[in-house]
Parts: C-alpha cells; structure tokens; sequence
C-alpha cells in the first residue's frame, strides 16, 4: 500500500530534510512540494492525496489556517519549530505534530501512525468492543474487581501502586510501568512518570494540567504531545 504525500513548507532546508526522510519510507509516494497553502491547492486538485506534511508559520496563509479553510480528507501531520500550536492543531483533526529539528525514529512513528489509520479505514469501519470490561487486583489479602470505567487514575508509590476510583482508593504492589503495560491503551494513558489517566474522565485541560474532576495531575513535557493527541483525538468541536 503506496500513501501519496505533498510537503507544504517555505523553508527549503525543511522541505529537503523530509523529501529526504519520505524517501526512506517504502510506503510513502512524493507527488509533490509546496511553499505555501495557496500553491498546494494546485496539488490537491491534480493528485490523490492520502497525507499533508504541513509546517504552520508561513507567508500569506498559515497552516492552521490552511486547516480551517480546507476540506481536504488527507491526513495531516504538522511540521514546526513551535510547540504552542499543538492543543489547537489537535482540535483540526491533526493525525500528529513534529517539532523540529525532527528526528528520524519520531518521523518513522508518525508515519506509522499514518499507515495504520489508512488500514483501518480501508478494512470495515466498525468499532470493536473490549472483550472486558474489568480487571482483577490483590488488595489488602483479598482479590478485587476493578472496573475500567470507575478507575480515575493510578499514582505511583515507590514499588506500589495507588487506584484512585470513583468509590475508593486501593494500594496495590505492582509497578506503574506493569500497570500501563495491562491497561488497555484505548483508554488510558500515561500523562506523568507517575501517572496513569482514564482519558474518559478528563474534565479539562489547561497548560500542562489536566483536571480529572477529583484532582489536578501534571503532564510530563516530554509526554505532553502524546498525551493531547490522544485524549483530544477528533474530538475537538470544530468553528
């Protein structure tokens, strides 16, 4: 599977660095390059298109403005020096946001990301369900069923584990790298070394803060790009 791919960027060093980049990638097909948004509309016209590399600061058009005004179907993965823009870029449906200089293995997993979703859109568009809905941990000499729904978030405590739930706290010996690693990933999501938040349960999001309703957890800034794309997702309700 062959995904066409255009770079929308002012910078000719930055264009050169991912003309460089896609060529290493098998399942990607340049079909062309652009200076700025008003000139890519040319492209997407002539081509089918499946993925956008679009940078944000640029000339008479910016990429988040881009975004707004277009109706385009490709996949976006934005390319910038800045970091600020990544809430707001998320809320457009943007599949990923590199900072650069953008380094090669994080290149690669956006890509990745890129081919996955192009897989499942071609393959039936159904949701699965988890086959669970629980999980069982030793508690104080005895087992207990945790439900995933009433699971806020899970704090690290040296070599233990506090669950912090709806109903009550428990203190369980494990690690939360053990724990993550057991939870399924379509729900929660580590946002701190020592957390783990149910996505489902984030009230808002403010700065590096994110309010579960209960409590206030900071997200790690190494984390926080990951975190925002995959709590937001399509989510965001669109002007």
């Amino acid at each position: 599977m062959k995904l066409n791919c255009i770079i929308i960027d002012d910078e000719p060093i930055a264009r050169k660095v991912l003309e460089e980049f896609i060529e290493d990638i098998d399942f990607l097909e340049l079909v062309g390059q652009a200076e700025n948004p008003l000139k890519a509309r040319v492209l997407l016209d002539s081509h089918a298109v499946d993925v956008i590399f679009l940078d944000v600061n640029m000339p008479k058009l910016s990429g988040i403005e881009f975004l707004k005004s277009s109706k385009t179907e490709a996949a976006v993965i934005m390319t910038t020096a800045y970091t600020e823009y990544a809430v707001e870029a998320y809320g457009l449906d943007v599949l990923d946001y590199l900072v650069k200089p953008i380094a090669f293995d994080r290149f690669v997993r956006a890509c990745t990301k890129v081919k996955e979703v192009a897989s499942m859109k071609r393959v039936s568009p159904g949701k699965p369900d988890l086959e669970e809905n629980y999980f069982f941990v030793k508690c104080d000499n005895q087992i207990e069923k945790v439900y995933y729904q009433e699971l806020i978030y899970a704090e690290a405590m040296l070599n233990y584990v506090m669950l912090h739930t709806t109903t009550k706290k428990m203190m369980v010996y494990i690690t939360i790298k053990s724990l993550e690693n057991q939870l399924p990933a379509s729900l929660f999501v580590k946002v701190h070394k020592s957390f783990i938040v149910n996505q489902t349960k984030v009230v808002s999001i403010e700065g590096n803060i994110l309010d579960v309703g209960t409590t206030k957890i900071t997200i790690s800034q190494n984390l926080r790009e990951k975190v925002l794309q995959q709590i937001i997702k399509d989510k965001m309700i669109r002007r």
